[in-house]
């Protein structure tokens, strides 16, 4: 073959065969072929341009191919030229991929030397060229593990707050120590209460008796001053505080030197009373049996796997505080015989603030009941969150499924008017005292600890509902939030919960219910920086 290229120029190239001729002549010579040079300048260009798609087109798909497809082959060969939406087929794989690794690793727990960030993850994906499955272990073990450390956070949140809540702050401490002294130095502190010509009145069921069951000076002041405040006739109240030994002395000096604030007060501790034998028997063994209630479950919670439920746990914590175990608590039972000489009475806790005159509660008709309480809710008809009887109750065991319904609401305790009377024509305090026994027999796992679910069995039956407007409760417990028209025309505001109103930990919002009614005038509340 021979190439012959013109002169004049690249027009054209002319190739021919051996023994062939050039030009015109030639008779027996095999016909030539000729091709421009601008075609084939053309065709080059193409190919230029061409060419780097269909490599990077190709690379793609040797990398796709590696984690998506059965073989590199299929993915070319069938896809090199055309698109494809490969989303679903790596949704697909990836979901395979973590069902077989949450099959193989079925405990829920991620292991250990499991990547702790994002960052991490792209790194070792990265590098070491990981595939899918890899991919999706990896994956969920970090997943799993960051869901523990939350967990665990939350869960020592929650605990931490709970200690916070049993804790006495030093202003209180400092308030106690200062009336102990004042007490021992000031003859006025250790005045007489109530003064000798307003003894008759502790007695007189013509007047309005409340009853205090506390050992918090601070909080037995708000109390009673919230509720002379917002009296129609203050005068027409009496108040019947009992208190431990312990605080007998600053809280006796407190209403002696205060007393010009508060009508009638009388302050009496437990070491005065002079019960018959047989009570104090009583007594004894139903604080012990609420002991053992409590230490068995302490040990359960201690024995669980710490795992968080919200709500649940909480429940569970709070029903460790210490004031579980507070014979004031307990006490409350026996209050026909605190007050043999009454009929009816109204009994506040001592973490509640009054906003209204209570004077009617008195005038109510409790129809032969023995109790007046809230059942229901503000929220609304059989609107109970966290005190329903299954809040408070075993419903696994016979005994308790038999007698109560656990999806019904209990009344709610803080807030109580009792018909002495009628209550001392039953056997309630005998019921009590029944219950506490087949609660050992039953192996103490009949209710969780705390004076109020035996009193829901000793009472059942004998309770008469109040108007949800009388008592808001709960607002010491951050799963609680009322609205802002229902706190303020409540009668009574109770902080059950932890977050007592006199804690750092309580809600500030809320708190300010309770701290316009301490009094900041008072020397020794200065003194002590409690409104700081």
């Amino acid at each position: 073959m021979k190439f012959y290229i013109s002169a004049a120029g690249i027009k054209r190239v002319t190739i021919s065969s051996p023994g062939g001729a050039i030009g015109k002549g030639g008779g027996g010579c095999a016909a030539a072929r000729r091709f421009p040079g601008r075609t084939l300048i053309l065709f080059l260009l193409m190919l230029a341009i061409v060419l780097p798609f269909i490599f990077v087109r190709f690379a793609f798909l040797v990398l796709e191919s590696a984690s998506v497809c059965d073989s590199p082959l299929d993915c070319m060969g069938l896809r090199l030229f055309r698109g494809g939406d490969t989303s679903l087929k790596i949704r697909e794989e990836l979901t395979r991929a973590l069902v077989e690794e949450t099959s193989q690793d079925g405990n829920g727990r991620g292991q250990k030397g499991s990547l702790e960030s994002f960052d991490e993850l792209v790194k070792e994906m990265t590098l070491k060229r990981r595939d899918i499955k890899t991919f999706a272990s990896v994956t969920k073990k970090m997943l799993l593990q960051m869901e523990r450390k939350v967990q665990s956070a939350k869960h020592h949140e929650l605990l931490y707050w709970h200690l916070a809540s049993h804790g006495v702050p030093k202003c209180l401490h400092c308030l106690s120590l200062r009336l102990t002294e004042e007490y021992s130095v000031n003859a006025m502190a250790r005045t007489r209460l109530p003064p000798p010509e307003s003894v008759s009145r502790l007695t007189d069921p013509s007047f309005h008796h409340v009853v205090i069951l506390t050992d918090n000076v601070l909080a037995a002041s708000v109390v009673i001053s919230s509720t002379v405040q917002n009296a129609v006739n203050p005068d027409k109240f009496v108040f019947h505080i009992v208190t431990d030994k312990k605080t007998y002395t600053p809280m006796h000096a407190w209403f002696a030197i205060n007393s010009a604030l508060s009508p009638v007060v009388e302050v009496k501790g437990l070491h005065q009373y002079d019960w018959p034998q047989e009570v104090n028997v009583r007594v004894k063994e139903m604080l012990e049996i609420h002991r053992m209630i409590w230490r068995r479950h302490y040990q359960n919670l201690k024995d669980s796997d710490n795992s968080f439920i919200e709500g649940t746990h909480e429940q569970s914590l709070q029903a460790l505080n210490p004031s579980c175990l507070a014979l004031l608590n307990h006490l409350r039972i026996y209050i026909p015989k605190l007050f043999p000489d009454l009929d009816k009475i109204v009994l506040l806790d001592d973490d509640v603030v009054v906003q209204r005159d209570l004077s009617s509660l008195w005038e109510t008709d409790l129809n032969g009941n023995v109790v007046g309480a809230v059942v229901d809710s503000w929220c609304g008809s059989n609107c109970c969150p966290g005190r329903k009887y299954k809040d408070y109750f075993n419903f696994s065991h016979p005994l308790i499924s038999s007698n109560l319904l656990q999806d019904e609401c209990a009344w709610l305790s803080g807030m109580n008017v009792f018909d002495l009377k009628a209550w001392r024509q039953t056997n309630i305090t005998e019921a009590y005292s029944t219950w506490l026994r087949l609660s050992v027999s039953s192996g103490l796992q009949l209710w969780q600890p705390g004076a109020l679910p035996p009193s829901l069995l000793a009472f059942k039956g004998l309770t008469q509902p109040l108007d949800p407007s009388w008592h808001v409760a709960g607002l010491g417990s951050r799963s609680v939030k009322p609205p802002e028209e229902i706190l303020k025309s409540a009668a009574v505001l109770h902080f059950s919960g932890p977050a007592k109103p006199w804690l750092e930990i309580s809600n500030p919002k809320v708190r300010s219910y309770w701290y316009r009614y301490v009094n900041s005038s008072n020397i020794f509340v200065r003194k002590c920086k409690i409104m700081n």
